[in-house]
């Protein structure tokens, strides 16, 4: 890529989230009434339903916080962040018998009353940490980093606490480990060590602890990239155990090949690329769909009817984590191929799933690309992976302009 063309994808990435996806969100989705963020919204932007979903309140307040540290300092912008962060922090928790918990609800209603919480998942809790310890990088206040580093202590405390997490099947009859929490966590402490930079060290040695257990879900005999294994490392041959996630793993290839990209050149560089780039290629030939483009949402890792009714649909956020996996492997590996493969994926999605009518993405295609549902927000999908493609995309074209040649 020369300079003209880097700067070019670099402008057009912009222009995609000041343009085409923040003024879908801001300002008309801010709840003036009760605080937090209404995100349940059809195709015209119309309000759907009154619930807020709480991990979704923690991804757009990270985004805003890390566009305006690093893209734009728009008042605007961090403002809806603060708004937004202290509707999270106030009724995100679970502060039932005394707080004892600390466990965020994974769904409010309007007012900030809990009505789910997710016992098996620490997602919220993950997007909680984000986005405190990013709006304590956009705002200077030490007291969100604080909250950041109390919100990582819980899930520390769950993680490492037989019994305290709820099992997705009996321990006792099928122990199991997924791929899900390690991947989140290298991209989580890599928040943090961006915000806070003075244990830098030690987050690195966190994120390293992460992606180690990350590689025990390489299987280098079936060139697949697992979601569930058992306790002790071993493939499991029944649906849960065959079912592979392309979009899933191609976004643990990028958040590893993001970390080599930070790293000094040496051994740790040069393993961190080997596993990212050997996650990517594998990945991606498991999930590109040949005859109509884009990315499968599911497909089994022995070649059988895959259990999931929507496993062929191409939903939103898989096309975004596989243009950011291949974009970061043409970074670190120079090769053409993934280039090519970062344009194919872009300009398909761009294609499928843009509305230039009232702005922002559909988010459910049927497998030929046509639309399956109008909605552009509800309690999965909201401001956050087609804005972090972007930014990222910003950020390594950026990076490219400014290295030498």
């Amino acid at each position: 890529m020369n300079a003209a063309a880097a700067q070019a994808l670099g402008d057009h990435a912009r222009r995609q989230i000041t343009d085409q996806i923040l003024p879908f969100w801001l300002p008309h989705s801010i709840d003036r009434t009760h605080g937090g963020f209404l995100f349940c919204r059809d195709e015209d932007g119309t309000v759907i339903d009154t619930d807020k979903p709480v991990w979704i309140h923690g991804r757009f307040v990270w985004l805003l916080s890390v566009l305006y540290c690093e893209m734009q300092q728009n008042p605007q912008w961090l403002e809806a962040a603060r708004q937004g962060l202290d509707f999270l922090n106030t009724f995100g928790v679970d502060r039932r018998d005394g707080n004892r918990e600390g466990r965020f609800f994974f769904r409010l209603d309007q007012r900030g009353r809990g009505l789910i919480k997710r016992k098996r998942y620490l997602f919220s809790e993950c997007f909680a940490v984000a986005a405190n310890a990013a709006f304590s990088r956009a705002s200077g206040e030490e007291r969100y980093l604080a909250e950041a580093l109390r919100c990582l202590a819980t899930i520390e405390r769950y993680r490492t606490t037989p019994g305290l997490l709820e099992p997705k099947v009996d321990p006792q009859v099928r122990p199991v480990k997924g791929l899900a929490l390690p991947m989140i966590m290298v991209w989580v402490l890599q928040e943090l060590r961006l915000a806070d930079p003075r244990n830098a060290p030690d987050y690195t040695r966190r994120i390293d602890r992460e992606i180690d257990e990350i590689q025990g879900f390489l299987s280098f005999e079936h060139c697949a990239v697992l979601e569930i294994l058992g306790a002790k490392g071993e493939i499991l041959d029944h649906f849960e155990g065959r079912t592979l996630n392309p979009g899933h793993a191609l976004e643990a290839a990028w958040f590893i090949l993001r970390e080599a990209s930070l790293t000094a050149p040496g051994p740790r560089r040069d393993a961190l690329i080997r596993q990212g780039l050997t996650m990517a290629e594998w990945m991606w030939q498991r999930g590109w769909d040949d005859e109509y483009g884009g990315f499968f949402y599911f497909r089994d890792l022995f070649g059988r009817s895959a259990t999931e009714y929507w496993h062929d649909m191409k939903f939103w956020w898989p096309q975004n984590e596989a243009a950011l996996a291949a974009l970061y492997a043409w970074k670190l590996s120079g090769e053409p191929r993934w280039y090519e493969r970062f344009a194919r994926v872009l300009s398909w999605q761009e294609e499928h799933f843009i509305d230039p009518l009232h702005g922002e993405w559909y988010g459910y295609l049927h497998r030929d690309g046509s639309i399956s549902s109008r909605i552009k927000g509800n309690m999965f999908k909201g401001p956050f992976h087609i804005p972090r493609m972007y930014h990222a995309i910003a950020t390594v074209t950026g990076d490219h302009l400014r290295e030498p040649g």
